[in-house]
């Protein structure tokens, strides 16, 4: 004999409270995704995230700063005309640095050909910064990269990008394609070297 069984009283069905989606929180993947689709939002979101990325490695790959800011708006604009060519085959922000390297390099390279011109001469006036502190600096960032230039170029890249861009070992692990233990080894016998030769100079 079976008990009688009793109505099931239905379960109320708290809904959540619709609001604007918060795109500044979702992660990268989550905004990629939506900007394939079509999600403008998500392409802004994903622009205004990594945009100062973008600029600081230009500002390293590039001297001078309106060549650093042209090259960090291209690779922008790279990105939302791009965005659906990436394929998850890396992360975001790997794919994102291979962009501005390109858009550095294109930069880079029209600024050779309008070298070869004849420049007028520059009557702007003077700004109000220290000449001699201006000196200095350019000619320790000179000596800089000269001595990075005769270090092992896989590490004057990770201590670069560890050093001078901020960069965690995991994301140097990602950009460049090594191991996390060999991106610290890199970094530890680049950064040796480097106060090596600094020493030298000095």
């Amino acid at each position: 004999m079976q008990l009688p069984r009793g109505r099931r009283r239905p379960i109320p069905q708290s809904s959540r409270p619709e609001g604007p989606l918060a795109y500044a929180r979702l992660s990268d993947p989550i905004l990629v995704k939506r900007a394939k689709d079509g999600d403008a939002s998500a392409l802004e979101a994903l622009c205004e995230r990594h945009a100062p990325r973008v600029e600081k490695l230009a500002g390293h790959l590039l001297r001078d700063p309106e060549d650093a800011h042209d090259a960090a708006q291209e690779a922008l604009a790279k990105l939302c005309v791009k965005i659906r060519q990436f394929r998850g085959e890396s992360q975001f922000a790997t794919w994102l640095h291979r962009l501005t390297i390109n858009a550095c390099r294109d930069v880079a390279n029209r600024q050779r050909v309008r070298a070869c011109e004849p420049l007028l001469e520059d009557r702007r006036a003077a700004t109000d910064a220290d000449p001699a502190w201006e000196a200095d600096r350019a000619e320790l960032r000179g000596e800089l990269n000269r001595c990075l230039a005769e270090i092992a170029p896989e590490q004057a890249r990770v201590v670069v990008l560890k050093d001078a861009l901020g960069f965690s070992f995991e994301e140097i692990s990602a950009v460049a394609g090594l191991p996390v233990g060999t991106a610290k080894c890199y970094a530890h016998r680049g950064r040796s070297r480097l106060r090596d030769k600094l020493s030298d100079v000095a």
